[in-house]
């Protein structure tokens, strides 16, 4: 292991501190996947309960290993500040009985205690009552104890004689506030200034009186306190053994989180892989060693899997971590020789003999089988190929989308969930299938998230697309929609794969009747949820947009329905939202949305006024100014002008089309009054500025723009 970094100044500090809250909670292991959300929810709640104490700490940081989680705090106000308090009392003059239940309540022993003022409707006695502040030492129990009651866990546990729900037992509390313990009573677990070290290198019980030395003593007892040093440390570990090897660690973020949840003194050490097993494919490797071992993979100068792997140990072991070693490439050759005999099993049966085995796996209660759900999405296949460019036979799309699901019966499979797909692409080659068609079985579930690859070759399209919307329609129509953030069938990761799936592909993919056919596949007696899913994909690709910074009123302004016919095309969609970004900023798009606001505003004023709407025909007899007739005309070109454009999906062009409206707009607002005495102007006014704001909607929603 390399040398141990020392605690840096900015995050732990170098000597005692006036004011200073150390607090340890030692526990049995908690486990990785809770280890930062819990220590970020207990510094929130100190932090929150100082402030709520007046008691603000000037700096509080959190630290978390497998068995302790550390808040240190700084500057913490030795007392609460004074407190005073008025209380208006009754009028002068009032009954004794009054004035004596008064001085009880402010606990005053004399109405001469009592100012008397003039309020403007009579003198009334005012109590001053002031409250010196109590000191941090007495405030900090009640504090410390509520923020343990609160801290919430997704999964806890209660041991005997214990009335705390907590992730683990308890099993001693460090609680110092500037050097002396602070006294707490959680359940009989001991609380003073003792802890103890590394289970194994330094079990031994050891005292601290202030922050500095407790991560000083920690340190020398081989505990790392802070999670983001031990986490360095591992990466520069794992970096270091793979030079000397010759190798390059595979990044792998999540797993190296993870590792860091597992080690208070983190050893990294390197083991070797048969070279038997390297015949595997190498998805089976790294799932055997990730998922199952939690071992990094190396590649070698070309970047292909290496024969060797990297682990993190908890210990320091005399002979070198050899034993160590030994014992992991043990447990890894048993791993690995699972894997082996279920590669060679399975490829003694071929894919499409599986298929009929998919009947045995239900897929849903309501929905039927997993052989159920391989027919509708091979029907849907086949509906969709016609909007996805290539000249390919729909044939490669149906027996893509047959065998999809049938690696689920194979035994690699049942071993390694995380491989479906990617073993029924080994398989589906060993079989002699179409490359495009292995490749699509290995696809269909992509993209997982929002950084997963997006499938681009046709086939891989196809059924990734079938696969998901025929689960949105199944489960939509069965009432198993997301709600909050419970998504047990992933459904919103379906959606956004659609978005992803069609935009990055450039599709156009018109989404209400591939999603009405999806209906007809499962069954037309099912209740008509394609509006309702094509909103929810809809608000997926706002979402998606939105995180990639676009604005949210643009978003809005080109999404769904377009001068009242629903946009169900999503790349169409997204042509028109470029449009609108570039045409607002022009000065002319600027200045045209200002007039557009004012016509609308006008507008809807006097409808709701009227309770009707002006929509409807300008009769141009009553055209009394030259202003009026020239943004008449300038209306009716641009609206025939426009058309072309749009039908052809020119949004720029049209947009810009709309850019010769400004000056007459301009003009017609300069000269023309609008809410005239003459009722039959007045009505003709506002239809020639209804079809100023129904006009440039036909392009986008300009109400739903902001600013």
């Amino acid at each position: 292991m390399s040398q141990l970094l020392s605690p840096s100044a900015a995050r732990i500090p170098g000597e005692p501190r006036p004011g200073e809250l150390l607090l340890e909670l030692l526990s049995e292991e908690i486990p990785a996947r809770m280890q930062r959300r819990a220590i970020e929810d207990l510094t929130r709640l100190l932090r929150d309960k100082l402030a709520a104490a007046e008691l603000a700490a000037a700096d509080i940081r959190g630290y978390v290993t497998p068995r302790r989680l550390v808040v240190i705090a700084d500057g913490i106000p030795p007392t609460q500040p004074d407190r005073t308090e008025e209380r208006r009392g009754p009028r002068v003059g009032a009954p004794q009985a009054a004035i004596d239940g008064f001085l009880r309540s402010a606990g005053l022993a004399s109405i001469d205690k009592c100012e008397i003022r003039d309020s403007g409707r009579g003198e009334f006695y005012f109590a001053i009552i002031r409250r010196p502040g109590r000191p941090s030492a007495e405030v900090l129990p009640e504090l410390v104890k509520a923020a343990i009651a609160e801290l919430p866990w997704s999964k806890s546990m209660r041991w005997p004689g214990a009335s705390l729900r907590w992730v683990r037992p308890l099993t001693s509390i460090i609680c110092l506030y500037d050097g002396a313990v602070v006294p707490l009573a959680i359940d009989g677990v001991p609380v003073g200034r003792t802890t103890r070290g590394h289970r194994f290198l330094s079990p031994a019980e050891f005292c601290a009186d202030n922050a500095a030395e407790y991560v000083d003593k920690l340190q020398r007892a081989y505990v790392v306190v802070d999670q983001d040093q031990r986490r360095e440390l591992i990466r520069t570990d794992l970096e270091t053994q793979a030079e000397a090897l010759g190798l390059k660690v595979r990044p792998d973020p999540g797993l190296l989180d993870e590792v860091t949840g597992l080690a208070e003194f983190p050893v990294v050490l390197a083991g070797a892989i048969d070279a038997d097993f390297m015949t595997l494919p190498p998805e089976v490797l790294q799932t055997a060693m990730r998922t199952h071992q939690k071992y990094f993979s190396c590649a070698d100068a070309a970047g292909a899997l290496a024969p060797h792997f990297l682990f993190v140990a908890n210990n320091l072991a005399e002979d070198g971590g050899a034993a160590i070693i030994a014992g992991n490439e043990r447990v890894l050759r048993a791993r690995l020789a699972d894997a082996r005999f279920f590669w060679d099993q399975d490829r003694k049966v071929r894919l499409e003999d599986r298929v009929e085995a998919l009947k045995d796996r239900v897929y849903h209660a309501k929905l039927g089988t997993m052989r159920d759900r391989a027919y509708r999405i091979e029907q849907l296949s086949i509906f969709i190929k016609s909007y996805v460019s290539g000249d390919w036979p729909v044939a490669l799309a149906k027996q893509a989308a047959m065998l999809a699901k049938a690696d689920l019966s194979t035994g690699m499979v049942s071993e390694f969930p995380e491989l479906q797909g990617i073993m029924g692409r080994y398989y589906a080659i060993h079989d002699g299938e179409d490359r495009w068609v292995a490749d699509a079985i290995a696809d269909h579930y992509k993209p997982l998230g929002p950084h997963d690859s997006c499938p681009s070759a046709p086939v891989s399209i196809v059924v990734a697309l079938a696969d998901k919307i025929i689960s949105l329609i199944g489960f939509f129509a069965m009432g198993e929609k997301p709600s909050g953030s419970r998504d047990p069938f992933a459904l919103r990761r379906a959606a956004l794969g659609i978005v992803r799936l069609i935009t990055e592909n450039n599709l156009r993919l018109p989404l209400i009747p591939v999603l009405a056919k999806a209906r007809e596949i499962w069954d037309l007696r099912f209740p008509d949820v394609t509006l309702e899913v094509l909103d929810f994909i809809a608000e997926r690709l706002r979402v998606h947009l939105r995180e990639r910074n676009a604005r949210h009123d643009l978003v809005s302004a080109t999404s769904l329905v377009q001068g009242g016919v629903i946009e169900d095309d999503l790349t169409r969609l997204l042509n028109r939202l470029r449009a609108l970004q570039l045409f607002l900023t022009l000065e002319d798009g600027q200045s045209l949305l200002t007039a557009y606001r004012r016509a609308s505003n006008i507008v809807g004023i006097e409808e709701r006024r009227d309770r009707r709407s002006f929509r409807g025909e300008v009769d141009w007899s009553l055209l009394r100014q030259p202003q009026e007739e020239v943004l008449a005309r300038a209306i009716e070109r641009v609206t025939n002008d426009i058309r072309t454009p749009l039908a052809t999906e020119e949004f720029d062009h049209a947009m810009i089309t709309l850019v010769s409206l400004r000056q007459p707009v301009d003009a017609f607002f300069d000269k023309v009054t609008v809410n005239t005495n003459d009722a039959q102007l007045r009505e003709n006014r506002l239809r020639l500025l209804a079809r100023i704001r129904d006009t440039m909607n036909r392009v986008a929603d300009f109400s739903q723009i902001e600013g």
